[in-house]
């Protein structure tokens, strides 16, 4: 498929892929074979979902989200040479502190992955007198480090930028509480070395009546994407049903040099539960996408999500089908 928009991203001709079911008009497909990772995948697991994937050497590196049968939070190692087919550890991922005061951390989960030059940063929601940002990084996916967190609780959706914005690092993210918020925009904030952040501006919040299924809350999904149009960002929305939270998975467009403008955003979810996997789980009805991996030469994505709380998905897009349908049903600001 011939691209129209530029995509800045390296070539990925071993993307994991399959076509467009035939008579399917979905701009989003579900892989047929999903979930790809069920909740028996590794040792001693309760379920195993919102995963972060990234190439590395020839095949693929993921951080899980593996939670045990004592029900900790955590997260673990895993290889594949396809992207789909994976092998994760038994173990959790030892971080080694930055410093020697670092807090414990009390729990780690929903990890996002993202290359800034040779070195993988990974950002999670991590445990420290409530949820926060938890933000550390790995050169070879052998050792770990956990760095500084960005920013005191409460706080969640940690999501850096693939390349700094001016001179600075940026970072997506979603103040929220210590429960289960019922509440929750996307930040948006600067450091120039990873320690000490600011210029913090707003990027978006929930809508109302016009574009329901992220009328409670929002949040940064996987690191965004540059395009000739802007950063394309896919994020998560949630409904409050009268059943209780629905997760859903959309887009948006925000501008190349100052990210926290929305230049365009979809009125309509592009991926909402609706497979066995996505509405039956630990918690029910949920799609939450972290992890998107891109080919530069076709425009081709693959996502990464978790369903359910339970189990990790994929699906299929194309960045040019993805810009034209948040044109096409750009909700604003």
């Amino acid at each position: 498929m011939s691209t129209r928009y530029t995509v800045v991203a390296d070539p990925l001709p071993h993307i994991p892929w399959e076509d467009r079911p035939p008579g399917s008009r979905e701009v989003v497909w579900r892989y047929s074979g999903n979930p790809i990772v069920t909740r028996d995948h590794a040792k001693g697991a309760n379920s195993i979902f919102n995963s972060a994937v990234v190439p590395f050497k020839e095949g693929f590196a993921g951080v899980f989200r593996v939670d045990d049968t004592a029900r900790r939070m955590d997260l673990r190692r895993g290889f594949s040479e396809d992207g789909i087919h994976w092998e994760i550890d038994d173990e959790p991922i030892r971080f080694t502190p930055e410093h020697p005061d670092l807090p414990r951390s009390e729990f780690k989960y929903d990890p996002r992955v993202v290359r800034l030059g040779s070195r993988y940063y990974i950002t999670w929601c991590n445990g420290y007198h409530g949820p926060g940002i938890g933000l550390g990084y790995t050169d070879d996916f052998e050792t770990f480090v956990q760095m500084e967190s960005p920013f005191m609780p409460y706080n969640r959706n940690g999501v850096l930028f693939p390349r700094k914005i001016g001179d600075n690092y940026a970072l997506l993210h979603r103040p929220s509480d210590a429960g289960h918020t019922a509440f929750g925009d996307i930040f948006y904030s600067e450091s120039p070395d990873l320690k000490y952040w600011g210029r913090h501006r707003h990027v978006m919040g929930p809508r109302g009546v016009e574009s329901l299924w992220q009328h409670t809350k929002i949040g940064a999904g996987p690191a965004p994407i540059e395009t000739s149009e802007g950063w394309l960002l896919l994020y998560h929305g949630v409904l409050t049903s009268c059943n209780g939270f629905v997760y859903s998975m959309g887009a948006a467009l925000l501008d190349l040099d100052e990210p926290w403008k929305v230049r365009y955003r979809s009125a309509h979810y592009l991926l909402s539960p609706r497979a066995y996997y996505e509405c039956v789980g630990d918690v029910p009805n949920v799609v939450f996408p972290c992890a998107v991996l891109c080919d530069g030469e076709t425009g081709r994505l693959a996502v990464y999500y978790g369903g359910a709380d339970t189990v990790v998905a994929l699906a299929f897009a194309y960045v040019d089908e993805l810009i034209e349908f948040i044109k096409a049903t750009d909700l604003g600001a």
